[in-house]
């Protein structure tokens, strides 16, 4: 009977798979409008999006503001997630509180009240937008370093460090980034995929301005089916590639724990 407790779980991810799966196939359908199954396949669709420019811009555009936003942080926020939890463990209740807040405002009032205070000032709204940004993706960088430096006891190795005469810099530098790479790198994996798909914010503060892949995607729902279904294939494709990443990557870090 061990069956029966897979039909639930199959009509659930059926429910979930079938309109992907529906939406890839369209992508690559020459016509789908009388038939239970496409009418024919071509890749038609795909050529004409990589020879669009707005779309070769789009994409570009939330590349290089999400991995932007993600080296910034890795710059930034890191260092001093490390100092925190190496060396102020009584400030991480601050850094704690400052997370529930993320998850506590909708995208849209966050939205509304950047620009009511931004809009008016010299700060581009894109430097804004990434800003944001770098504070969205916080959790998941104060998480993966944490977890990166209580699994290689990240403050008795400065301190061995510095007891053979290497400096706090270089010793992060050298000894600690170097340790925590490997999960930390998960984590910047990880905040890219949830940047790169993010809309709403990038949408209501820039919107037309700054178009990215999110923002196109919108505007070719209104003008053709084919096209928004091959942008939501490129999507789907980069972001498995990205989740595969992540899902090899932590398994190599569980074995080498394990070891």
């Amino acid at each position: 009977m061990k069956f029966i407790r897979w039909i639930p779980l199959t009509f659930v991810g059926l429910y979930l798979a079938i309109p992907l799966l529906a939406t890839v196939v369209y992508a690559f359908s020459t016509s789908w409008n009388h038939t239970v199954f496409p009418e024919g396949l071509t890749l038609k669709w795909i050529l004409t999006l990589f020879q669009d420019k707005e779309f070769l811009l789009a994409f570009g555009r939330s590349v290089l503001l999400s991995a932007g936003a993600v080296l910034l942080s890795v710059i930034l926020v890191v260092p001093a997630i490390c100092v925190i939890i190496l060396y102020f463990p009584q400030y991480e209740k601050w850094v704690k509180a400052i997370i529930v807040m993320i998850y506590s405002f909708p995208g849209i009032i966050l939205s509304v009240g950047l620009l009511k205070f931004y809009s008016v000032t010299v700060i581009p709204l894109v430097a804004v937008v990434v800003g944001v940004y770098c504070v969205i993706i916080l959790p998941y960088l104060y998480q993966g370093t944490k977890n990166s430096l209580m699994t290689i006891n990240g403050r008795q190795l400065m301190d061995a460090a510095e007891l053979l005469g290497a400096n706090k810099w270089y010793s992060f530098r050298k000894i600690l980034m170097p340790s925590i790479y490997p999960g930390l790198f998960v984590a910047t994996l990880l905040s890219f995929s949830i940047l790169f798909g993010e809309f709403v914010l990038i949408n209501l503060i820039v919107g037309s301005k700054f178009k990215t892949l999110q923002v196109f995607l919108v505007e070719q729902l209104n003008t053709s089916g084919h096209l928004a279904s091959a942008v939501v294939f490129i999507y789907v494709l980069l972001m498995a590639i990205l989740t595969f990443s992540v899902m090899q990557l932590s398994t190599r870090m569980k074995g080498a724990n394990a070891k």
